[in-house]
Formats: C-alpha cells, sequence, structure tokens
C-alpha cells in the first residue's frame, strides 16, 4: 500500500498528460482561461499545455499527499518533504516559463539526494541507512550491509542519468512513459536482484 502511495503523483502526472496529449487544443484553452495567472504571459499553446497542466496536477498531489499523512497524524518521509520541495520549485519554474525542461530533472536531482545521503551517512556519520531501517526485520552480516548500501547509491546514481538520457533523447510523451513504467519496472529489476543476493545471506532465527 505505501509503494502504492508513492506512485500516486507519477500515475496521476501520466494520466494528466495522456489525457490533454489527446486534446491539446482543448487543453491549452482550459490553461490558458483558468491557470493563466500562473504563467507567463498569461497564454498556452497547445504544444506545452500536456506537460503544463499535468507538472500542475503532480505539485497538488503531492502537497494532497503531505496532508493526508499529517491529518491522519502520520509521519511524513524526509525524502516526501524533499519531493515537495522539488516539485514545487522545479514544476512551478516549467509552469511559470512555459519550459519542460525544469520538471524533467526533478526525477534524476531526486535520485542523487537519495543517493548523496546514503553515501554521506556512511562516509562521514558512519551509519548504514538500510541497516537502521531494515535492520529489525534482517539479521544480515556487516559486509552484506555496506554492500547493499552502495548498491542503492549506485542505483540511484544510475536512474538519475537514465532520466537524463530519455528526457534529452526522445520526445517527452516518450519520457513520460519512461518515468513511470521504465521507472518503476527497472526499480522492480533491481529489488528482485537484491531479493536474490539477500537470499543467500539472511540468517534464520535458529541461526
Amino acid at each position: 500500500m505505501k509503494f502504492l502511495f508513492d506512485l500516486l503523483p507519477i500515475v496521476l502526472f501520466f494520466v494528466a498528460f495522456k489525457v490533454a496529449e489527446g486534446q491539446p487544443d482543448t487543453a491549452a484553452a482550459f490553461a490558458s482561461q483558468h491557470l493563466g495567472f500562473l504563467v507567463s504571459g498569461g497564454v498556452v499553446g497547445p504544444k506545452e499545455a500536456p506537460v503544463l497542466l499535468a507538472t500542475l496536477v503532480v505539485i497538488v498531489a503531492t502537497f494532497a499527499q503531505i496532508g493526508w499523512l499529517l491529518l491522519r497524524g502520520r509521519k511524513v518521509d524526509t525524502m516526501l518533504w524533499v519531493s515537495l520541495g522539488l516539485v514545487t520549485v522545479l514544476g512551478g519554474a516549467t509552469v511559470w516559463f512555459h519550459n519542460e525542461t525544469f520538471i524533467k530533472w526533478k526525477p534524476s536531482v531526486l535520485y542523487w539526494v537519495m543517493g548523496t545521503t546514503f553515501w554521506l551517512s556512511h562516509a562521514v556519520f558512519r551509519k548504514n541507512l538500510l541497516q537502521t531501517l531494515m535492520g529489525g526485520q534482517l539479521q544480515l552480516p556487516p559486509a552484506v550491509w555496506r554492500n547493499l548500501n552502495f548498491m542503492w547509491i549506485a542505483f540511484f546514481a544510475f536512474m538519475g542519468l537514465a532520466n537524463l538520457y530519455v528526457a534529452y533523447s526522445f520526445p517527452t510523451d516518450v519520457w513520460v512513459n519512461f518515468k513511470l513504467f521504465g521507472g518503476v519496472g527497472l526499480m522492480l529489476l533491481f529489488t528482485l536482484a537484491q531479493g536474490l543476493y539477500l537470499s543467500r545471506h539472511v540468517k534464520t532465527e535458529d541461526e
């Protein structure tokens, strides 16, 4: 459920983009009439309307996520706050300047922030974040925790680069597809690979 909850803004971004992409003139007229005050010049063109509307949807969705958690008295993960800051700043710049480049950088910056956090925790504070988060559920040798930590750092670095490669090498609609299906697919493959690696090292209760 948490995975689906975290995925919700990406799904809504995808749906909003695809709906607007199918009716660009209608989307542009709607954005100009109702959201023109958020855009430099006050007018949104058919070509840029899909990504601008999708960006606004993901900003609202991220605010709604945090609001829902706070209302229920639940802890908001640090990375969700970081994601909110990034999507507000970069997404706001995309909308105001009619420039999709800003929002395309958001996933890469988030991946690199997470990777840097894992690295700094290990290199500076001598703490393994994965072990801190999962140590209560898994019994692993220190060397395995260290390897897992570096695997996640490498994965986040790769995902940031992959996002920019697709963003600059292919049309925006391809990047939107990759953002949802490519990103989730690569995450699932990486998690599966980690599961296979862990299966050789997890200690049972008897052990």
